[in-house]
């Protein structure tokens, strides 16, 4: 593996290519600790503590990689965007429009693409709102139980224009900079930034874990660890193969078809969505506990969906994550368009016939197979939850979202690095 690093850095293409993603990582963390205009230190610093002791604060800190908890100028990260995608996704199964735009191509994906940046300002626009009326007011942190308030004394209508306008124009940037990867570094853009802010954060949870749970609790949340990476590259490089046949035909003059292929169904096809979608559902009713104000519905609330501390919030995070599983690979994945586009170009799966019975098979395959998927993805999820609450360790880093995003990043981009290898005859990383 050295040498395959080294040979990356000897081709002056791919090394340009390298060092220009590492650049733009660094500005992308740079951004992260560039404060907000108008924030008071002191509460910040308050927010910190709270956070370096574990909690949703650190869950936070994980994901944004400490730019929320830092109120920096980068603080929503690139979740607008990644919600926007999500939404537009959906949408293009719901919308002709879309689904006409998703089937012309490269012009239509780029309409695509533009509907989201704009749905993405949107979006940063609210929640950067919510987030400057929320954490001034004492409604999104507090410490020993008791509400932080006024992160931005003074405020007026000037300055929160101001705040969100920084916000805002912080969320566009990211997707800038994400772009320029995509166009001129190594992988996908997006997900190396979110790559980067998860890994930002690992070196201060496995402190806080070492100074929870010293000695043999180390060893093994380490081991434990390692076994869950193991298991998630496993888990996310699984897939059924379905072999795929094509007849021969004479078009013109030229003889096609007659080779032989297969359709890859992955065991895990809906990715880390289904642990995004559930994470938000549960979320309602603590927004929801917050509007109404009513002290019965708020003190049930808080008692069983306000924390992972309570086993029907660990029960209905795991369904959920299994009902969004399936729902979600419905969406991505029609099996009977795929069967159409087989007959259409004289494609069958032995022994199955084209058509109708093609598309049965392929849902019942994938409907088999999605079932260990699903219940993979949910024991991952709830895993943090569980350690947390058998050891008392508040920093485990090492399950839910994090963990699938870190792997299937770092997979792919060991993909991209090995065929610019092999295609100029170099030894690659995987042998």
């Amino acid at each position: 593996m050295l040498s395959a690093f080294r040979n990356a850095f000897k081709i002056p293409d791919l090394r340009k290519k390298i060092l220009f993603t590492l650049a733009i990582i660094a500005v992308y963390r740079l951004g992260s600790h560039i404060p907000l205009p108008g924030i008071d230190f002191n509460k910040v610093e308050e927010v910190q503590r709270e956070a370096a002791q574990g909690g949703i604060y650190g869950l936070i800190n994980l994901f944004s990689g400490g730019a929320l908890t830092n109120f920096a100028i980068f603080a929503l990260g690139i979740m607008p965007y990644i919600t926007s995608s999500i939404i537009m996704q959906l949408l293009t199964v719901v919308i002709p429009r879309l689904e006409a735009y998703a089937k012309e191509g490269e012009q239509g994906q780029k309409k695509i693409t533009q509907y989201t940046r704009y749905m993405t300002v949107v979006l940063s626009l609210l929640q950067s709102l919510g987030i400057v009326v929320t954490a001034n007011s004492g409604r999104l942190f507090s410490a020993g139980g008791q509400p932080i308030r006024d992160f931005f004394p003074d405020l007026t209508a000037g300055k929160t224009f101001l705040v969100v306008l920084t916000l805002t124009a912080g969320t566009a940037m990211i997707m800038w900079l994400g772009e320029l990867i995509t166009q001129r570094g190594i992988g996908n853009g997006m997900s190396i930034l979110i790559f980067s802010s998860i890994i930002s954060r690992f070196p201060a949870e496995s402190a806080a874990i070492y100074a929870q749970a010293r000695g043999l609790k180390t060893a093994v949340v380490a081991a434990l660890g390692v076994g869950i990476v193991v298991a998630v590259v496993l888990v996310e490089q699984a897939q059924r193969r379905i072999p795929v046949q094509y007849a021969k035909r004479v078009v013109g003059r030229k003889l096609y078809g007659g080779s032989s292929t297969y359709i890859p169904l992955k065991v895990n096809q809906a990715g880390v969505i289904p642990i995004i979608f559930a994470s938000s559902l549960l979320y309602l009713p603590v927004l929801a506990a917050t509007i109404m104000q009513n002290e019965g519905f708020k003190s049930w609330v808080d008692s069983n969906f306000a924390s992972g501390n309570s086993f029907w919030y660990v029960a209905t995070y795991f369904l959920l994550i299994i009902f969004f599983t399936y729902f979600y690979t419905a969406i991505t994945f029609n099996p009977v368009d795929v069967a159409d586009n087989m007959k259409k170009y004289g494609g069958f799966i032995p022994g199955i016939r084209p058509g109708r019975p093609t598309a049965e098979y392929l849902d019942h395959i994938l409907t088999r197979i999605t079932l260990p998927g699903s219940f993979f993805l949910a024991s991952i999820a709830v895993l943090p939850f569980v350690v947390q609450g058998v050891w008392e360790i508040t920093a485990f880093p090492f399950g839910g979202a994090a963990v699938l995003i870190v792997v299937g990043v770092g997979l792919e981009t060991m993909k991209q690095l090995e065929s610019q290898l092999l295609m100029r005859h170099y030894e690659g990383f995987l042998k």
